[in-house]
């Protein structure tokens, strides 16, 4: 069944973000994996010609870890680039839709359901999908389409697949619907 109110919404998939790419200053646990997944959706949804949209990171200073302002490291890769046409939201906050055009964008285009993928999970995927949420559109999140890394608090470090799945089970619990790729690729075919 074919949702034309439904958009893919991939997030920061960035060259930073990848270990494979040289010279990534804020490498992933398993971006290349997560790509994979997101590119498989990605085509799903041009060949349905149901809208797509890029989220692209990048701090206003080069005092910034990482995404610098007009760095290769801030651009898309290449594994889900923008095709022509496909609209690029820049940001510059952990939310996709704060101080963005996001919104508007999604009205324009009579969305009311998300399938979210990218990257981190626990920052970006995490605040985007809860805004979304608030703003009443149905979302739906890709979990092997998404990326994060390790995390340390208090002394203790948290693998990448910890911190991944604890943000897909609090997402699951109250918010959205977490589910496969493969999946998720029914709601569009």
């Amino acid at each position: 069944m074919i949702m034309s109110n439904t958009a893919l919404l991939l997030i920061d998939f960035q060259n930073d973000y990848y270990a494979s790419y040289p010279g990534a200053k804020w490498a992933l646990s398993a971006t290349e994996a997560a790509a994979a997944n997101a590119a498989a959706l990605l085509a799903e949804f041009r060949k349905q010609a149901l809208p797509v949209i890029h989220v692209r990171h990048e701090f206003p200073s080069h005092d910034a870890p990482f995404f610098l302002p007009e760095s290769e490291g801030a651009k898309i890769h290449t594994r889900v680039a923008p095709a022509k046409g496909e609209p690029v939201i820049l940001k510059h906050q952990i939310n996709s839709f704060r101080d963005t055009e996001l919104k508007s964008l999604l009205q324009r285009l009579n969305v009311e359901k998300l399938v979210i993928v990218g990257a981190m999970s626990h920052m970006c995927i995490d605040a985007v999908t809860r805004a979304a949420v608030d703003f009443g559109y149905e979302c739906h999140v890709a979990h092997d389409a998404c990326a994060t890394l390790d995390l340390e608090f208090n002394g203790v470090v948290v693998p990448a697949h910890h911190v991944h799945h604890a943000f897909m089970a609090a997402l699951s619990f109250g918010y959205c619907n977490v589910d496969s790729s493969e999946n998720l690729l029914s709601l569009v075919r």
